[in-house]
């Protein structure tokens, strides 16, 4: 009869099984996993590495990859009509560097007589040595060799010349140039030498065997073209033997001019000892120099006589090599360029000549009829005139 109680009890069990409760507990468990806040505070600074190292080389190469069809490069005009492509291309080499023309040879065979005269007065000095005479004679005829020395080549470019070499900057506006003409020549450029001289006139120079020397002003001022004519002008000199031919010439000479300038000055000062004397000292001074003189010649054969015009056939042939030069230079192409600079020498020598003008009071210098046949480079007219049969349509190097 007790069982009526026992009914209630199990009434309170069935709520229990119904679990609302927690069911509203996972919800709460959401906003704890709320990681938003987190991402943005821990991602940022992994993936923007990671995404740019891949990324990073793409872009560059599709902006070259898409310039070339949508701009394609200009065609760039010469800044200059005597501008010249200076690209590096094949050196064919002759098979003769260099060679000994008719100027050069003529040009050895007038320095004869000062040659001779020279050794004379050498031999006069070396007797002064007693037994090593003929030893100092040989040193001095050996001594020739010094002009292809080139450490002697590079004191006489800066001492007697007054050449330095070029700094970086000049050597890179140089050598391109010098590259384009020896390449046209077929010769091997590095076996001279390209130095600079500190002058603002248009000049150049070529010495010893390896020299090339160029103004400051050519350098700067000319278009390539027309340096790159200068610097091949100044090539046919190398290569026709006329500097080395000339400076050997000059060298082996030196010492009979030394001997005739103190032969000059020595006379100079015996005559104005002899004015005190009065005509009687003048006349034996001049008497005495007048002696020697003749038994030089007589003893020498007349030989001495044939100085006094050598300098006049040394300018002749001078004028002949540099026409030599000019067609060299006009040969490889160079010769509307070289006209160029022949008109621009000439103006530079105009405005000398008026210098000189306004100085003398307006009067002009007349050019006397010896120094023109001393000069040694040719006139204006006639180098142009030579220049006339190469002034023609050039075929494209």
């Amino acid at each position: 009869m007790t069982q009526p109680p026992q009914y209630p009890e199990q009434q309170p069990q069935y709520p229990q099984p119904q679990s609302p409760p927690p069911y509203p507990q996972p919800s709460p468990s959401y906003p704890r996993q709320q990681v938003p806040p987190q991402y943005p505070h821990q991602t940022p600074p992994q993936a923007p590495p990671q995404y740019a190292q891949p990324y990073a080389p793409i872009p560059p190469q599709y902006t070259q990859a898409a310039t070339p069809p949508h701009t394609p490069p200009a065609p760039a005009g010469p800044a200059h009509p005597h501008h010249i492509s200076t690209d590096p291309r094949r050196i064919h080499l002759s098979s003769q560097q260099r060679r000994t023309d008719a100027t050069a040879v003529g040009n050895l065979l007038l320095h004869l007589p000062n040659f001779l005269c020279s050794l004379f007065v050498v031999g006069l000095v070396a007797a002064l040595f007693g037994d090593f005479a003929l030893v100092v004679v040989l040193l001095w005829i050996a001594s020739g060799a010094l002009v292809f020395h080139r450490p002697t080549e590079s004191a006489l470019a800066r001492h007697l010349l007054r050449l330095r070499y070029p700094t970086p900057q000049e050597r890179a506006k140089l050598e391109p140039v010098w590259r384009e003409v020896t390449a046209r020549a077929g010769v091997e450029g590095r076996t001279y030498e390209l130095w600079v001289e500190d002058s603002d006139s248009l000049n150049a120079v070529a010495a010893a065997g390896h020299i090339v020397g160029v103004t400051r002003f050519a350098m700067n001022q000319l278009p390539n073209g027309e340096l790159a004519a200068v610097l091949a002008h100044e090539l046919g000199h190398h290569v026709g033997g006329h500097a080395w031919s000339g400076l050997l010439g000059y060298w082996y000479a030196l010492p009979g001019r030394v001997a005739w300038r103190v032969l000059k000055a020595v006379s100079a000062v015996a005559f104005h000892v002899s004015k005190a004397f009065g005509c009687f000292g003048v006349a034996f001074v001049v008497l005495l120099v007048g002696g020697l003189a003749f038994a030089t010649i007589s003893t020498l054969y007349g030989l001495p006589l044939l100085i006094l015009g050598v300098p006049y056939a040394l300018a002749a042939v001078g004028r002949r090599s540099e026409l030599r030069a000019d067609e060299h230079a006009a040969a490889l192409g160079f010769a509307p360029m070289l006209a160029a600079v022949l008109d621009k020498l000439h103006r530079q020598e105009q405005y000398e000549q008026a210098e000189v003008t306004a100085r003398n009071g307006g009067v002009p210098v007349e050019e006397s009829a010896l120094s023109r046949l001393l000069s040694s480079h040719p006139d204006h007219h006639t180098r142009l005139h030579h220049l006339q049969r190469y002034l023609q349509p050039q075929q494209p190097y």
